[in-house]
């Protein structure tokens, strides 16, 4: 083999090397999901309905992770919810202020996340805690309280 077919079978396999390496690289980012659930700055979008708080969505094996922490990155609750149900993770300060169940709102409650299939309120209590009530679209929404495009304006 003369020296110029050697380098060039060189070149080729190297520029192989640098092409699986970047393909790896491009896969892993694109594949892997936002990760830190409980953390008081995960890896993952702030996606919250309102200014003062953070909400944060993490996926897994069909389950929708929902975590709320506050602006200063205390995690207040998390909920998991597959298929219209919905559990409390033990997770967050007010983990044991969770509501599942449909429930009167209150007039000081704060939609907190919103998406086609959930929503969160937050409202705040004289304790200084926060009871967050998760409403599924699954549950039934009296006309009177929605509009438009499936926004629940007000949750029973």
């Amino acid at each position: 083999m003369s020296r110029t077919q050697g380098s060039l079978v060189r070149n080729a396999v190297l520029v192989g090397f640098i092409a699986l390496g970047l393909t790896s690289t491009a896969i892993a980012q694109t594949a892997s999901p936002a990760t830190g659930l409980g953390a008081s700055w995960p890896n993952a979008a702030d996606v919250s309905a309102a200014s003062n708080w953070h909400v944060y969505v993490f996926r897994l094996h069909g389950i929708k992770y929902v975590q709320i922490n506050d602006l200063g990155g205390t995690v207040h609750a998390a909920i998991g919810t597959a298929n219209g149900t919905t559990i409390v993770l033990p997770v967050g300060v007010d983990a044991q202020n969770v509501t599942t169940t449909a429930t009167a709102a209150s007039s000081t409650a704060q939609v907190v996340y919103h998406d086609a299939s959930t929503t969160i309120t937050a409202t705040p209590q004289s304790s200084g805690a926060t009871t967050f009530a998760v409403k599924n679209a699954t549950q039934s929404c009296p006309e009177a309280d929605c509009s438009g495009s499936n926004v629940i304006q007000n949750i029973p």
